[in-house]
């Protein structure tokens, strides 16, 4: 499991591949502009980045550029662009990043590439400076907890819009355990989630939508894909 920073001004972009890594069971943020992943960037030290080229107010050669020049790009950095010359990309290579991919991108050049950035990361060195700011959680909290405290002392994110006012201890027990694999939790709270927003918005997919902050066709794929029954919540006109 990685943690890797998606650099894209395209929300579907974004998505997307948010998804496709989840999926492969890495954390992902993703960033809309230069700004945006600079400020992440701040935070913690991604294990790898993948960086759009064409964005509307830094683009991402010059991005690269800055960290080069900062120090900050101790991290392998894969550049991605649908309009990109060879030229782009050599001069991409040349500033510092490990690889270029073309889009739209096909599924097994991504997964490719992102293991082999991986690796990379795995034989950079690390300054100590940055090692000394992830907070380690008690050896007693179970695993699936102690990435969760860390990675949120390292790098919080605001999901106070999202989340729905439920605790742990409400969530059915059948469903969820901390002794799953953590792709299988992720799908079972993923699906009491959704479950719990159909249920309150009465099936409303326009609602749910709006709640989670997922356009409709991919909330649809969402649900297929995790098994969601639409039957079962009572119908709300749209």
């Amino acid at each position: 499991m990685a943690n890797i920073l998606v650099v894209d001004d395209e929300m579907g972009i974004r998505e997307l591949l948010s998804e496709i890594l989840g999926d492969e069971g890495h954390i992902v943020q993703t960033a809309e502009n230069a700004q945006k992943a600079r400020e992440l960037r701040a935070l913690a030290v991604p294990d790898l980045v993948l960086l759009d080229i064409w964005m509307p107010d830094t683009d991402g050669l010059t991005l690269l550029k800055e960290w080069l020049r900062d120090g900050l790009l101790i991290m392998p950095v894969i550049m991605m662009s649908g309009h990109a010359t060879i030229d782009t990309a050599v001069e991409a290579t040349r500033i510092g990043a490990i690889s270029f991919l073309e889009k739209p991108i096909a599924l097994q050049k991504l997964l490719k590439a992102v293991q082999q950035g991986l690796i990379r990361s795995q034989e950079i060195v690390r300054p100590s400076s940055i090692s000394s700011r992830i907070v380690v959680a008690p050896a007693s909290v179970p695993d699936i907890v102690t990435s969760t405290v860390s990675l949120t002392a390292v790098a919080p994110l605001d999901l106070s819009t999202h989340l729905p006012p439920i605790s742990v201890s409400e969530l059915p027990s059948a469903q969820l355990s901390f002794d799953l694999p953590l792709r299988e939790a992720r799908d079972a709270f993923e699906r009491v989630y959704f479950e719990h927003h159909l249920a309150r918005e009465g099936g409303s997919m326009t609602r749910v939508a709006e709640k989670t902050g997922l356009e409709r066709t991919h909330l649809y794929r969402k649900l297929k894909q995790l098994g969601v029954d639409l039957g079962k919540a009572p119908k709300k006109n749209d």
